[in-house]
């Protein structure tokens, strides 16, 4: 039996809509995390109790903390530049080294204030579940390019950058009318440091799971692979 295939080409506008949806969402990523590193700029550059606050005491792990986080997010977002990852391999490898080592400096001062912190078990928990996420994303993409699985690499790492957004993207949730308002902050904020991370890791894990779907029905090349019935000869 043998049979042709029809194959519908994918509409042309497809890989153009994709692009523009990367730029928005990456002007997205860039615009939030340049407010974010500003405001704590701004803040704790001033050497003083109002500035740091609770912080004040601790300001050591905090600036750990925020002087290795920044520079994940600045990494981290280079990383997804293809032409560096095409045109400069060894770049694009010490970039993801340094990244590393500065996500093990953050969590150091995360540790750091944890411990310190006077705030409530909740608040504390979903601090560390944050930080532990980060280390869990990170060492899966590192074992999985160790071992060749550049697929399985890339997306932990995109993983892995989502929760070193996760207080900017608390930030923003924390910023939505009304949200602060739905309950006591001693539910909302450990509520909110939980979703900053999770929601972003299930959406993409979600993302992943439809469009490897779509090209296990569609083929490796984006187009609908059909049999006709109609055109089988013996």
């Amino acid at each position: 039996m043998s049979s042709e295939t029809q194959v519908r080409t994918p509409y042309p506008q497809r890989n153009l809509l994709k692009i523009m949806w990367l730029v928005v969402a990456w002007s997205v990523v860039a615009l939030a995390s340049l407010e974010f590193l500003s405001i704590a700029y701004q803040k704790y550059t001033q050497l003083n109790a109002g500035s740091y606050g609770m912080f004040w005491t601790r300001r050591e792990w905090l600036w750990t903390h925020i002087g290795g986080g920044a520079l994940t997010v600045l990494l981290g977002a280079l990383q997804f530049l293809p032409q560096v990852r095409r045109n400069w391999p060894r770049v694009h490898r010490w970039i993801g080294r340094t990244f590393l080592l500065a996500m093990l400096i953050a969590c150091v001062g995360a540790v750091g204030l944890i411990l310190t912190s006077p705030a409530p078990d909740a608040i504390r928990t979903a601090f560390g579940a944050t930080a532990l996420a980060w280390l869990v994303t990170a060492f899966l993409g590192y074992r999985a390019i160790r071992r060749g699985k550049v697929d399985v690499h890339r997306r932990w790492m995109i993983g892995c950058y989502l929760v070193t957004l996760a207080p900017i993207t608390f930030r923003a949730l924390i910023r939505i009318p009304g949200m602060m308002e739905l309950a006591s902050p001693m539910v909302m904020i450990p509520t909110l440091l939980w979703l900053s991370w999770a929601a972003p890791l299930l959406v993409y894990g979600l993302g992943v799971s439809l469009v490897r779907g779509m090209q296990a029905q569609h083929g490796p090349s984006g187009r609908m692979l059909r049999s006709d019935p109609g055109v089988e000869s013996a």
